[in-house]
């Protein structure tokens, strides 16, 4: 018999996902496992947690990780970073704490060019805190703090984190991608390898924006969630590679 799949061990063996049905969480922290495998470059990697659902990982990951405060992941990963160059550091944040509490870190640490990757989970809304428009939720998305949807003339439009950070001169990869497909996931693969080289190479602050679904505060089961990351947000944010330098 032979083996064609091998469960990443930089995940707990001994875990199942407690994720909500549909999220691409676990989706996402087996990818960045395999790439750490494949680099071989676990032994001397370090994430940084954004809290909220980014930070239940920290039940699952099996090598060096924290938490930051709320929004300060960008901050904190730079003090690892600049601590212990040799590691590879990178971050794990979703759309609020790092468009919108975390706002002034990220910009900061993208404008000084740190030598950090970002992973940067995109579904539109706060999840564990109870669904409350986040800096990227669509006009006309629901949440429960725009129960009427969100208005641009109340609430202002969805923020374009990728497009924002490509305005600064530092930053030296930014790009956009998916898990909505096979397709997509592969390709959200090799844009976190290319970020985490880019890093071992010493090139600077690279950010991979992951646009992703949340069932449960969308209020949509897993397929439909599907269908409208295809159908709305995807419009809203394309995907593709913003800068590669």
């Amino acid at each position: 018999m032979q083996k064609i799949y091998t469960r990443t061990k930089t995940i707990q063996q001994d875990k199942v996902s407690g994720f909500c049905p549909g999220c691409m969480h676990s989706t996402i922290i087996k990818l960045i496992g395999e790439v750490l495998e494949e680099l071989d470059v676990v032994d001397r990697t370090a994430c940084v947690l954004g809290i909220g659902c980014c930070g239940l990982q920290m039940d699952y990951m099996a090598y060096d990780n924290s938490t930051a405060p709320h929004g300060r992941a960008c901050a904190t990963a730079t003090g690892v970073k600049r601590s212990n160059p040799e590691s590879l550091v990178f971050t794990y944040q979703g759309d609020g704490d790092l468009a919108s509490i975390g706002l002034a870190e990220t910009m900061s640490a993208a404008n000084r060019g740190e030598n950090i990757s970002v992973i940067f989970v995109n579904n539109g809304i706060y999840g564990m805190t109870g669904g409350q428009m986040a800096p990227t939720t669509l006009i006309g998305m629901k949440a429960s703090t725009a129960p009427k949807g969100r208005i641009a003339d109340e609430h202002g439009y969805p923020m374009h984190m990728c497009e924002i950070l490509n305005q600064l001169t530092a930053p030296v990869y930014l790009e956009r991608t998916s898990c909505n497909n096979p397709a997509n996931t592969m390709k959200t693969k090799n844009a976190i390898k290319k970020a985490f080289r880019n890093q071992l190479d010493g090139k600077g602050f690279s950010m991979v924006e992951i646009v992703t679904s949340c069932p449960t505060n969308w209020g949509l089961d897993a397929l439909a969630s599907l269908e409208y990351i295809e159908e709305k947000m995807l419009p809203e944010f394309p995907l593709g590679v913003i800068r590669d330098r």
